[in-house]
Protein backbone atom coordinates (compact mmCIF):
# COMPACT_ATOMS: atom_id res chain seq x y z
CA UNK A 1 0.00 0.00 0.00
CA UNK A 2 0.98 3.03 -0.85
CA UNK A 3 1.95 5.80 2.45
CA UNK A 4 -0.48 8.60 2.47
CA UNK A 5 1.80 11.78 3.09
CA UNK A 6 0.59 15.66 3.06
CA UNK A 7 0.33 17.46 -0.20
CA UNK A 8 -0.42 14.16 -2.21
CA UNK A 9 -3.22 14.80 -4.84
CA UNK A 10 -5.89 11.35 -4.61
CA UNK A 11 -8.86 10.61 -6.74
CA UNK A 12 -12.10 8.82 -5.17
CA UNK A 13 -12.58 5.78 -7.03
CA UNK A 14 -16.56 5.61 -6.18
CA UNK A 15 -19.17 6.11 -8.91
CA UNK A 16 -21.02 8.69 -7.27
CA UNK A 17 -18.40 10.97 -6.67
CA UNK A 18 -17.14 11.05 -10.21
CA UNK A 19 -14.44 13.39 -11.01
CA UNK A 20 -13.51 13.95 -7.13
CA UNK A 21 -9.92 14.91 -5.70
CA UNK A 22 -8.65 15.43 -2.60
CA UNK A 23 -5.15 16.85 -1.18
CA UNK A 24 -4.07 15.63 2.10
CA UNK A 25 -3.46 18.37 4.90
CA UNK A 26 -2.06 15.87 7.74
CA UNK A 27 -2.07 11.91 8.60
CA UNK A 28 -2.10 10.81 12.02
CA UNK A 29 -2.12 7.46 13.09
CA UNK A 30 -5.64 6.26 11.57
CA UNK A 31 -7.03 8.95 9.49
CA UNK A 32 -5.83 11.37 6.48
CA UNK A 33 -7.22 15.28 6.79
CA UNK A 34 -7.99 16.42 3.34
CA UNK A 35 -9.34 18.80 1.14
CA UNK A 36 -11.07 18.49 -2.06
CA UNK A 37 -9.50 20.42 -4.80
CA UNK A 38 -11.28 19.89 -7.93
CA UNK A 39 -14.08 22.29 -9.48
CA UNK A 40 -17.01 20.50 -8.15
CA UNK A 41 -16.28 22.64 -3.91
CA UNK A 42 -16.50 25.97 -5.90
CA UNK A 43 -19.58 25.06 -7.63
CA UNK A 44 -21.44 23.78 -4.02
CA UNK A 45 -19.30 26.86 -1.89
CA UNK A 46 -17.67 23.96 -0.08
CA UNK A 47 -13.71 25.56 -0.66
CA UNK A 48 -11.38 24.46 1.63
CA UNK A 49 -13.63 22.24 3.54
CA UNK A 50 -12.02 19.45 5.53
CA UNK A 51 -12.84 15.62 5.89
CA UNK A 52 -11.62 13.09 7.56
CA UNK A 53 -10.37 10.02 5.49
CA UNK A 54 -9.62 6.29 7.30
CA UNK A 55 -6.34 5.42 6.17
CA UNK A 56 -6.98 1.76 4.93
CA UNK A 57 -9.81 3.82 2.01
CA UNK A 58 -6.10 5.13 0.42
CA UNK A 59 -6.20 2.10 -1.95
CA UNK A 60 -7.81 1.73 -5.77
CA UNK A 61 -11.06 -0.17 -5.04
CA UNK A 62 -14.34 0.77 -6.23
CA UNK A 63 -14.70 2.77 -3.20
CA UNK A 64 -11.68 3.45 -2.40
CA UNK A 65 -9.14 6.48 -3.33
CA UNK A 66 -5.92 6.77 -6.22
CA UNK A 67 -3.08 8.35 -6.43
CA UNK A 68 -2.44 11.34 -8.59
CA UNK A 69 0.05 13.07 -7.73
CA UNK A 70 2.57 12.19 -5.32
CA UNK A 71 4.85 14.41 -3.27
CA UNK A 72 8.93 13.35 -2.42
CA UNK A 73 8.97 11.59 0.70
CA UNK A 74 11.19 13.52 3.15
CA UNK A 75 13.64 11.85 4.86
CA UNK A 76 12.70 11.42 9.15
CA UNK A 77 15.43 10.99 11.57
CA UNK A 78 15.30 7.51 13.02
CA UNK A 79 15.72 8.66 16.80
CA UNK A 80 15.63 11.87 18.39
CA UNK A 81 18.91 13.41 18.26
CA UNK A 82 19.54 12.20 14.82
CA UNK A 83 20.30 14.84 12.36
CA UNK A 84 18.97 14.60 8.29
CA UNK A 85 21.49 16.28 6.20
CA UNK A 86 20.31 17.65 3.18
Amino acid sequence: MTEVRPDQVWADNDSRARGRKVRVVEVDETHATVEQVDGRAVDRGKSGRRTRIRLDRFRPTSTGYVLIEDVPEVARPSRIGDVVED
